[in-house]
Parts: C-alpha cells; structure tokens; sequence
C-alpha cells in the first residue's frame, strides 16, 4: 500500500475492540439483517465469491468438510451442493440458528450447524478433508491460534480455503473503492441494520487484517503448506488455499 491509500484511510485499526464478547455480541444483533446487508452492500457478488471458495474444495462428494465462523450458513449451503458431509461452526448462537433454520429445507444430507469457538474448537485432531472460512478470520481475537485449530483438524494432505475482504492494489480503482467503503458502506448499514456500528466496525478492520503475502505467511508460519492467494472482484476480496503437510 503506497502513501496515498494511508492517507484516505482515517481509521484507528489499534483501537479495534476483538474481545470474544465485543464481538459475538456484534454478530448476536446484526443476524436478523445480516442476509440482507451481505446482499445489497457487495451487489450480490457474494454469492459469487462463495461460489468461487466452494470449487476450491476438491474433493469427493461424502467427504467430511467444516465451515467455519459459518455465520448464517451462505458457505456451507454453496458447499453443500457439491454434496460433502458439513459441519457448519460459529461462536454466536442467532447465526448458528438462523444457519439450522437455513438448512432444514436441504434435505437428509443438509449440513449441521453447531456453537463453537474458532480459537478453542471441541473437535478432534485430522478429521476434516477440508476446513472453509469466508469472512471470519478477521474478527477473532488470535488470528494465529484460529489458524492453528484450523491445522489441527485437518487431516494430512487437507486444504484450507479463506476468503477475506482486502483493500485493492491498484491505485486507480483503490481510491473509489474505499469511498464507498468507508464513506457509504457505513451510512447504509447504520440506515439498516440493529447494529450499524457493525459496519463501521467492518470498514476498521479491513486494512488492519495482513492481506495477500502478509496472510500467507501466517498460515505457513501456522504449519501450512503450498498456500496460495488470487485476487477477486479487483481485489477487494482473496481467495486463499493451503494444506496440512502429509
């Protein structure tokens, strides 16, 4: 990120409040809009983007994958069209529901939507073929720990796969993206949503998050391998990959 960019971010990233109960009370009052916002804020482009995470699963169709910070279940139901055997984990519990509620109409091999901790998850160790995250590993409190959980229930060989928001590397479209970003994003989401400081929250943490080389060598420093990231939709959000060593 060139001068230019900091000098439009006005943002106080050190003063971002990642305590487990700042943010799972966040996440408890946004639930019941937050479909809605995900849909209007990005114009639908994350559906796309989930669709994009799920094709980076290969694997065969019975294979036991988890999702993790699942949210409202958008991941998980995009993963579930290419039929794995889903476990669906997030730390608050009106996603989690608003995810069962989501499921219930999948029929027999719908995922199941559990309460848990990303930094603390009440799994065993190298069970899962594959381990999702779209959107969530910017809002815990340890990013390094999650990655390691994540590590630690994956079998050898097991991917990863990470979507998380960025801040585009072209100067040319960087500018007018983070006006809307910081500047409109936040005002809709106040108009909208139970929680609006949530989306100024989101606008905050952005920046703050390693993005690109910074993130993949967290997760190599995690104990990933043949980690890998593309840029989507311009850059405001990657797509990253990696695997447990065999």
């Amino acid at each position: 990120m060139g001068s230019d960019t900091l000098s439009i971010m006005s943002t106080e990233v050190h003063s971002l409040d990642k305590r487990r109960a700042a943010i799972q009370a966040m996440f408890d009052e946004v639930a019941p809009r937050y479909d809605l916002l995900n849909r209007l804020l990005s114009a639908r482009q994350d559906v796309s983007w989930r669709r994009k995470a799920s094709e980076q699963v290969d694997l065969r169709a019975d294979a036991p994958v988890l999702d993790l910070c699942c949210g409202t279940g958008d991941q998980a139901v995009a993963l579930h069209k290419r039929a794995f055997r889903l476990l669906a984990a997030d730390f608050s519990l009106p996603m989690a529901d608003l995810a069962h509620s989501k499921f219930a109409v999948l029929g027999p091999n719908r995922p199941k939507a559990v309460v848990a901790d990303a930094l603390h998850l009440p799994l065993a160790e190298k069970i899962f073929h594959a381990v999702t995250v779209s959107f969530g590993l910017r809002n815990v409190e340890n990013l390094d720990l999650s990655l390691v959980e994540m590590l630690r229930v994956l079998k050898p060989g097991g991917k990863a796969v990470v979507l998380e928001f960025a801040v585009p590397a072209n100067v040319l479209f960087r500018r007018p993206y983070l006006f809307y970003f910081q500047r409109i994003l936040p005002r809709i989401g106040r108009l909208l949503s139970p929680r609006g400081s949530a989306y100024q929250y989101l606008t905050e943490s952005v920046p703050g998050f390693p993005q690109r080389e910074s993130f993949i060598e967290r997760m190599e420093q995690a104990g990933f391998d043949r980690a890998n990231w593309r840029d989507l939709s311009g850059g405001i959000v990657c797509l990253y990959t990696g695997r447990r060593p065999e």
